[in-house]
């Protein structure tokens, strides 16, 4: 292969990561926002952004340079650092939900000690 086509794949691969990343982004928007029109825009957005991806993925050159690629191994690599990423995600997630309580419980301990400091006007 020369290095046009080299180019050009790797353009292609850059586009389809952005456009994985931008579509994931909207989708956290999605998740993280209270309001429901906005919401849905948003899950609507994200989801299209990743079939656009995925439909631009699957092209006959981009489904020979995945199948080169498949048979390095690098599917190996590829799990580590995706088991990585997802156990992140999960210890994250429980430091959030176990913070935000002890977090409330130190507020309201602080505003106890804070009322019983002070003198009582009757």
């Amino acid at each position: 292969m020369d290095a046009k086509s080299w180019i050009a794949i790797v353009a292609n691969f850059v586009v389809i990561a952005g456009l994985i990343r931008y579509g994931f982004n909207l989708f956290a928007d999605y998740h993280a926002t209270g309001r429901w029109a906005k919401n849905i825009t948003g899950l609507l957005a994200g989801i299209g952004m990743l079939a656009l991806a995925a439909s631009m993925l699957l092209t006959p050159r981009n489904a020979l340079v995945i199948l080169q690629v498949a048979q390095t191994g690098a599917a190996r690599v590829f799990l580590i650092i995706s088991s990585v990423l997802l156990m992140a995600a999960i210890a994250a997630f429980g430091i959030i939900n176990y913070s935000r309580p002890l977090r409330l419980w130190h507020q309201r301990r602080i505003g106890r000690d804070l009322r019983r400091g002070l003198p009582r006007i009757s």
